[in-house]
C-alpha cells in the first residue's frame, strides 16, 4: 500500500491544495496525497486552479477541507507549510512526522504570487519526497 503524506495550510485553498494536486500528478504512482486547513475556507481559490490548468495538472475532486476530514492516523508524514506550530494541536490524533516547510501563502496577491508558490512546492517536492517516503 502506497504511504499517505498530508499536506497541511491555513486555509486549504491555495498552499495545501497546490501541494496535494502536484504530488499527485507527479509522484502518484509512489505515494497518495491529501491536503486540509487549519480554518478551511470551503472553497478553492480560483487563482489556484489557474496556475495548476497552466502546468495541465489535473484539479478535478479539489476541495477545502479540514483536518478533521481527513484520515490523520493513517497518513506517514503530515507537511506544514505554515508558519504556524502544528505539533501541539495533532498530538493526540497523529504520533507520526511532522515537517515544518513554510511556503509563502498567496491569498489575496496576484495571480504571479500564485506561480511563485506553485514553484516553490515544485522545488520541495523534488528535494524532499524522498525523504518523506523513508520515514
Amino acid at each position: 500500500m502506497k504511504p499517505t503524506i498530508a499536506f497541511i495550510c491555513l486555509g486549504n485553498s491555495c498552499r495545501s491544495i497546490m501541494a496535494e494536486a502536484l504530488a499527485r500528478h507527479s509522484y502518484g504512482y509512489e505515494l497518495t496525497s491529501v491536503s486540509a486547513g487549519l480554518s478551511p475556507l470551503g472553497w478553492v481559490a480560483p487563482e489556484t486552479l489557474e496556475v495548476l490548468a497552466e502546468m495541465s495538472i489535473p484539479t478535478h475532486g479539489l476541495r477545502s477541507k479540514g483536518l478533521w476530514e481527513i484520515d490523520l492516523p493513517g497518513c506517514r508524514v503530515v507537511v506544514n507549510l505554515t508558519e504556524q506550530e502544528l505539533r501541539p494541536g495533532l498530538r493526540s490524533r497523529f504520533p507520526g512526522r511532522v515537517f515544518n516547510r513554510h511556503i509563502t501563502d498567496p491569498f489575496g496577491f496576484s495571480l504571479d504570487a500564485y506561480r511563485r508558490t506553485r514553484d516553490a512546492i515544485i522545488r520541495l517536492l523534488e528535494q524532499e519526497v524522498s525523504l518523506w517516503l523513508k520515514s
